[in-house]
């Protein structure tokens, strides 16, 4: 059976998007590409340069200039990273998932300007096929035609507990009420926003990742792809 060719998967911070999707590229030979990225490594130049991230005209010049790549790992990368990203050829994978990017990201994301130059560069590629896409409007802005389409969710607790993890494990400092309180200021901004609001697709398939592991997580992602009729 033909293989659905582009893939969407959608849903808030740390419900399991970026790994999922990763892997799901992988274990397909697709090309992954988390949107996300591109707004964090936006944010972060922003702040580096002092531009203020609540200016439109200023932050959308600033994407229109700089060059953001994510690209698959190297060999020369085993610091356990899904992609690497580059801003004009620097490495700041790890730099943008800083606390700092996490409280400036959201202003930057829901700026129309802004959206505008990142969702064109995004949808670029997706037209090219064979592409695993996650984000939080990619089913409905970006690839709006995407063969298919899934939302992942879990409970605002077990999301926070998953990055409250993730910051310890890359040897952070942080408290798990921290990263509740993060977690649940980016869940409203980004569903409230006036431009490409989180939600669900119509046609999306909803899996709820609260209590199962990645691995159970990827086999019922594997199963809705073979179902799937592009």
């Amino acid at each position: 059976m033909p293989r659905p060719s582009t893939i969407a998967i959608d849903g808030p911070v740390a419900s399991g998007k970026t790994t999922i999707g990763d892997l799901l590229a992988k274990t397909l030979g697709y090309l992954f590409l988390d949107t996300g990225a591109m707004y964090r490594a936006l944010t972060l130049e922003a702040l580096r340069l002092g531009v203020d991230v609540e200016d439109e005209e200023a932050v959308a010049a600033l994407a229109r200039q700089i060059a953001i790549e994510v690209l698959p790992p190297g060999p020369e990368h085993r610091d356990g990273r899904s992609y690497t990203v580059l801003v004009d050829g620097r490495d700041v994978t790890w730099d943008i998932r800083s606390p700092e990017v996490d409280a400036a990201v959201s202003p930057v994301s829901r700026h129309p300007k802004v959206r505008k130059v990142l969702t064109e560069a995004q949808r670029r590629i997706g037209e090219r096929g064979r592409v695993v896409m996650t984000g939080r409007d990619i089913g409905t802005v970006v690839l709006p035609e995407a063969d298919l389409k899934v939302f992942l969710d879990a409970s605002p607790e077990e999301r926070a507990r998953r990055r409250y993890l993730e910051r310890l494990a890359r040897g952070e400092e942080t408290t798990y009420e921290a990263e509740l309180r993060i977690l649940a200021n980016r869940d409203k901004i980004d569903s409230e926003r006036e431009v490409a609001p989180l939600r669900q697709a119509p046609d999306a398939v909803y899996v709820d990742t609260e209590g199962l592991t990645i691995e159970e997580v990827l086999a019922r992602v594997l199963a809705l792809v073979e179902q799937c009729d592009p």
